[in-house]
């Protein structure tokens, strides 16, 4: 029954798309004559806005009709180029996280519900939303401390939408699964496990615990960093539905006219994002993975603060040093390198040759090198990679992920701070810092560090593997003298199993038999 409630939502998608003009507005080139056929009698159901419409609009429209599932998969999937191709990359990138609001009762229904208590007890007053999207929305709120009132931003769980998106992921699988087995091509791209990542991702996003967590851990490690903070949390008013935090009062960083009206230092802002970004991936291995201009605030007195942690990403030590020395390679040309490291982290096959892929690397960086900084576009940079790896076979790395996606969204939104925003410039006091202190010899003190660690650990462990062990090859030798026995219920539970296969066996012979004797029958 789940398979037909699947491809009936599958159905329902296909239509919307349809209806909306999206479906149309795929290109027809390198289409067999069939689906460009197919293609152009589907255009004769597009409503007729939609035909004089942008694509992009066209997009936005069919995604928020078919609801918050699907907008945030439109979401995620603008993350991901080199699965649906740049021009609806960059047309998913353009879709606004933005919702109708729920009605305040349900607001308050799932506060109570969540934390167990009165919301006229949590609350001295809490407001009417004033943003609202595909999983949550915000409400103003005041609470007293100390007898006196302090501002909060009360983050509320949308009803039913845990339920919507189980549902509407079943589809979603149907379609990877689809892909994978009749585009074999696509496998690289792991459309499955796309999906999966999806589902991961938006699972702990609809968990606001988690997101509270997050502001806690970031604001932990970046104490001490200047120009950078995020809002603290009020953890007796946070639960599974709910996340209190600190109000910000700030200039949002869409609002560059009002940046300037303050009195803010554009360029300095610019350098501070990305400075700040890079602390907090190569550092900490931990970053916002949600960095669009919605959701920075600049303080008065010029801070950057950070708000919305529902999506966040997170890199290994390894990954890191790959990371630096692939970035590292690019600036000193050593191309090499750059592809020693890829054969060394596993994202391309070893069965093809380092030379040949070292060529390929050079193939975009020297052009790189031809440009002033200034020019030098990361979103062209990961798009030249996305093509080269694909000749490569390299698979999609579900960890580089939200790394990739984070990166081009904080150049892009410093460059609208600063058109002619250097990112390599910007970026080389923090990624000079910790390739001195991760590549040079720090990296060797640190690796014997964690090797001694790994060696005691492995040590307090031994008395449990030895006797694992010694247990282990005692059954193996009572095996080999005795066979292979079962314990009397496992035997009872096989014999059981066999009867009833046994009876449904002999049910299936007297059926063909009566079957035959009629068949004989009524041909006689």
């Amino acid at each position: 029954m789940a398979g037909l409630t699947s491809y009936a939502r599958l159905a329902r998608v296909g239509w919307v798309l349809v209806r909306e003009g999206v479906v149309g507005a795929f290109p027809s080139e390198g289409l067999p004559a069939p689906a460009r056929t197919a293609k152009a009698f589907l255009e004769l159901f597009a409503r007729n806005r939609a035909r004089g419409s942008a694509r992009s609009d066209n997009l936005a429209r069919a995604v928020e009709r078919l609801g918050p599932s699907y907008v945030k998969m439109g979401q995620f999937l603008a993350t991901r180029p080199d699965v649906i191709g740049q021009e609806f990359a960059a047309d998913l990138a353009l879709l606004q996280d933005r919702m109708a609001t729920f009605p305040m009762e349900q607001s308050v229904a799932q506060i109570e519900g969540s934390l167990g208590r009165k919301a006229d007890d949590l609350f001295a007053h809490l407001y009417n939303p004033v943003a609202a999207a595909s999983v949550a929305q915000v409400h103003p709120a005041e609470i007293l401390v100390d007898g006196v009132e302090r501002k909060v931003a009360v983050k509320v769980i949308r009803p039913g939408v845990r339920q919507r998106f189980a549902a509407d992921l079943e589809a979603m699988y149907l379609v990877a699964e689809m892909q994978e087995r009749f585009l074999p091509k696509s496998k690289r791209l792991r459309p499955v496990e796309v999906t999966r990542t999806l589902e991961q991702t938006t699972r702990i996003e609809m968990d606001l615990r988690l997101e509270a967590a997050a502001l806690s851990e970031i604001a932990e490690n970046t104490k001490d960093d200047p120009g950078f903070r995020v809002p603290a949390v009020d953890w007796e008013r946070t639960g599974r539905d709910v996340v209190t935090m600190e109000w910000i009062d700030g200039v949002k960083m869409s609002d560059i006219a009002g940046l300037r009206a303050a009195g803010h230092d554009l360029d300095k802002l610019a350098d501070t994002l990305i400075q700040s970004f890079l602390r907090h991936t190569l550092r900490d291995g931990f970053f916002h993975a949600d960095m669009h201009q919605g959701n920075l605030f600049v303080e008065a007195d010029g801070t950057l603060v950070a708000v919305d942690f529902g999506i966040t990403g997170r890199l290994g030590r390894k990954e890191r040093r790959f990371l630096a020395e692939i970035l590292y390679g690019f600036i000193t040309r050593d191309y090499m390198r750059v592809a020693d490291v890829h054969f060394e982290a596993g994202y391309v096959p070893a069965h093809h040759d380092h030379a040949s892929f070292a060529q390929a690397i050079r193939a975009i960086g020297e052009p790189i090198h031809g440009q002033s900084a200034e020019t030098i576009s990361m979103a062209k940079l990961l798009t030249l990679l996305f093509e080269v790896t694909e000749l490569f076979d390299m698979e999609t790395r579900p960890e580089l992920l939200m790394l990739q996606k984070t990166m081009v969204v904080v150049e892009g939104v410093a460059r609208t701070l600063n058109p002619r925003f250097n990112m390599w410039k910007a970026s080389e006091e923090v990624v000079g810092d910790w390739i001195r202190d991760n590549l040079g010899p720090k990296r060797i003190v640190g690796d014997l560090k964690d090797a001694v660690g790994a060696a005691i650990r492995l040590a307090e462990a031994l008395p449990e593997i030895a006797a694992k062990t010694e247990k282990f090859h005692a059954e193996v030798m009572h095996m080999t003298e005795n066979g292979l026995r079962f314990d009397a219920s496992t035997a009872e539970a096989i014999g059981k199993s066999e009867a009833k296969h046994s009876r449904l066996g002999r049910v299936a012979l007297w059926v063909i038999a009566v079957a035959s004797v009629y068949i004989a029958w009524k041909v006689g």
